[in-house]
């Protein structure tokens, strides 16, 4: 076996281990994959590979900071994709969007990371703000920190979260790679639901975060944190399988990874839901360049 097959065979290796640990018991790959595998089977040593470039996503920050090496590998292939409307007319469509009043995410972390607006701000243990690339094209937000997220100060760091790294892994990206936050910046006791006067509090930090980032894409993961930035009630089941907008920005609802712990049949569905934002995402960047 060459290097670069030997390369690529462990990369397919994690990719598939990650959909696995996702739930996946099928993959389903395109005649062009499979074309393409067939090619690097039968190069001979030292041939170079054509590579796929579509499938590899960017950051357009690599001057200012760390690359990653996940976003220079090939992600998996999503295989069928149920159809469903792109972002092409909430892109264009215009909203009125105020400009960010800190000058980056360390200053707005600063100014904030002591308040005491409501009382979660005197029983929490840590301010968790949020954590990742500050120039990331997906944005991930969920509804509130939980126990371990309090005690350590950044989201998603339970078992919710490592389940949440590996649906970024499985999508071909590095927890690093995006940014994650809550609307919420602080536990509520027990881990209740947060209250609609907490949010309400909270969600200028957070449109303060998405101005400072803007992200290309939103990824709004539990009923909570969806009805929230929407404002309603409706179920989620009505509101995924479909784009809106926040902030001016697209984004789409999936399950909260804590749900898919308790509930493994949303597996399938939350996979479908990150296939649909990676092909978006795909031509949204493919066309850019």
């Amino acid at each position: 076996m060459n290097d670069e097959l030997k390369e690529l065979y462990e990369l397919a290796s994690r990719a598939l281990s990650c959909q696995a640990e996702f739930g996946h018991r099928e993959l389903i790959l395109e005649k062009s994959t499979l074309t393409h595998l067939s090619s690097i089977e039968n190069a001979q040593p030292g041939e170079t590979m054509v590579k796929t470039s579509s499938s590899i996503p960017k950051n357009d920050s690599k001057e200012n900071l760390p690359v990653n090496e996940t976003a220079s590998k090939p992600i998996p292939d999503y295989g069928k994709i149920p159809p469903m409307e792109t972002t092409t007319d909430l892109l264009t469509q215009s909203e009125d969007v105020s400009a960010p009043k800190y000058s980056d995410l360390e200053s707005h972390r600063e100014a904030i990371c002591d308040c005491s607006k409501c009382p979660l701000g005197q029983t929490r243990t840590k301010f968790v703000y949020g954590v990742g690339n500050p120039r990331a094209k997906i944005m991930f937000i969920g509804e509130a920190p939980g126990r371990d997220e309090d005690m350590q100060g950044e989201p998603f760091v339970g078992r919710a979260g490592k389940l949440l790294d590996k649906i970024i892994a499985a999508i071909g990206f590095a927890r690093e790679d995006v940014y994650i936050a809550n609307i919420l910046k602080c536990r509520p006791p027990n881990n209740r639901d947060p209250q609609p006067d907490e949010m309400n509090l909270c969600m200028p930090y957070l449109k303060e975060q998405i101005r400072l980032i803007k992200p290309q894409f939103i990824c709004a993961l539990g009923r909570i944190a969806v009805q929230g930035l929407l404002d309603t009630t409706a179920p989620l089941g009505s509101l995924r399988r479909k784009w809106h907008r926040f902030e001016g920005i697209p984004f789409l609802a999936t399950y909260h990874p804590a749900a898919l712990l308790r509930f493994a049949k949303y597996k399938r569905d939350t996979w479908e839901d990150m296939q649909v934002l990676m092909k978006e995402y795909e031509r949204i960047n493919n066309d850019d360049q």
